[in-house]
């Protein structure tokens, strides 16, 4: 029997779609489902949730039990699926984005990048290495498939410090050209079936390499379109970005919008109006989240006719592949081995991975064109950094992490800088480890 681990295991919606699409794979249909989270309220409703779906969808053949003890959930496990949260939306997100605004810096996602990403790592990082070094302890052989953000630099951390087999998953991948156009607005022209691409780069800054039409570049046709569009839409930031570097980037324009120096700046604030850019989004989605729960735990916690509908997430074709041997190819995120050249060795690239019962196995994709490695080296440098400084607690790295950001770098000083990484290590207090 598959033993499928997670942690985490309070987010529901993610939990439903996850182990949803592992009990209606054959493969996994007869899994033990260890369930662990430190939430004991929202723990209890994902069990009830998972359970329904197995008795609706499953014929009841999974094993789904809660656990209150994370040694004893990991214990034999195959698979661990991890979706933490440290510090969650109160108090640590809003710190992330409270104590920058008195500086006058503004955020719009804040988990991957800039100083709300360093600082989810810092308080992040800590407890996944706590939990991979139980799986050194009994799991040596699972495999961690890691979904929390952010994940360049987790999945990075845990790589380079431990000795578990460890990938990171984003559906940015997946939904990039679909995304793309229904952005263009030709969505209902064109099957995607006709189409090839390839991706790569480094998660939420890959881009799309090439795409073709029945063999035929189909690049021009998407410059052209894109150029023919007007601002603002959802689209303008990465439009841009792919007018001025010749390339579409995986993830949304929201968050590019804090990945590189150009588009939120006081000195032109202009720019938020005229390319959309939602200022604190990050918090809105979450208040959101929280306002809207009490409808969804009716519809999917105490709904006795839930059922599920296999997703697109990763993870389910994973444990397939490499339970059965059927192969799959997917995005995942690695460390640097020699697969993208011009991009430093042993940080977090994202590329293709084929998956069988060798396990993840990342393809080599070459040099990227030189001013997209440039791009992704501005926030490697910032990733490299802040996983030091979590490793070593070094304080002069936090600094420095925060010192190399581009939005950061590019709106305070130097000495600004250093006053708010004090601020906000003060104000996460026993959410983060001592620095020296």
């Amino acid at each position: 029997m598959t033993k499928i681990t997670f942690i985490g295991a309070g987010s529901t919606i993610f939990a439903k779609n996850v182990l949803g699409d592992a009990m209606l794979t054959p493969s996994l249909a007869d899994s033990h489902i260890a369930l662990y989270d430190i939430d004991e309220k929202r723990l209890r409703e994902s069990e009830a949730m998972l359970k329904t779906i197995n008795k609706n969808a499953n014929q009841n053949r999974a094993e789904i039990q809660v656990y209150h003890d994370r040694k004893k959930a990991l214990r034999d496990a195959d698979f661990v699926v991890n979706a933490i949260q440290v510090g969650g939306y109160k108090p640590s997100t809003i710190i992330d984005f409270e104590i920058p605004k008195k500086y006058g810096l503004r955020q719009t996602i804040g988990d991957t990048m800039g100083i709300g990403g360093i600082f989810r790592t810092l308080r992040t990082l800590p407890v996944m290495l706590e939990f991979a070094r139980e799986m050194e302890e009994v799991c040596p052989n699972a495999w961690l498939l890691n979904y929390t953000n952010p994940m360049a630099m987790l999945t990075m951390g845990v790589l380079k410090a431990t000795s578990i087999k460890t990938v990171g998953l984003c559906h940015s991948v997946q939904v990039c050209v679909p995304e793309l156009f229904e952005h263009l607005g030709i969505k209902e022209q064109y099957d995607l079936a006709d189409f090839q691409w390839k991706i790569a780069g480094i998660n939420h800054m890959a881009f799309l390499l090439e795409i073709t039409k029945d063999g035929e570049d189909f690049y021009p046709t998407i410059r052209q379109l894109a150029e023919e569009k007007e601002n603002p839409h959802r689209d303008s930031v990465r439009f841009e970005l792919m007018k001025r570097f010749g390339y579409y980037i995986t993830e949304s324009s929201e968050h590019n919008a804090e990945y590189h120096p150009y588009f939120i700046k006081s000195k032109y604030p202009e720019l938020i109006d005229e390319l959309g850019i939602p200022l604190d989004e990050y918090l809105t989605r979450c208040e959101n989240q929280i306002r809207d729960w009490e409808t969804m735990r009716e519809d999917i916690v105490d709904n006795g006719d839930l059922t599920h509908k296999r997703s697109r997430e990763y993870a389910s074709y994973i444990m397939d592949a490499i339970k059965t041997g059927n192969p799959t190819v997917i995005a995942g995120n690695v460390l640097n081995k020699g697969l993208i050249t011009n991009l430093p060795e042993d940080v977090c690239v994202e590329v293709p991975c084929l998956v069988d019962k060798n396990g993840i196995q990342p393809t080599y994709v070459g040099a990227l064109p030189t001013q997209l490695a440039a791009l992704n080296r501005t926030n490697i440098n910032v990733q490299e950094l802040t996983v030091e400084a979590a490793l070593t607690l070094e304080k002069d790295k936090i600094y420095q992490a925060a010192y190399l950001d581009p939005h950061l770098s590019s709106e305070l000083s130097l000495a600004d800088i250093t006053q708010l990484v004090d601020d906000l290590i003060e104000a996460h207090g026993d959410y983060l480890p001592d620095y020296h």
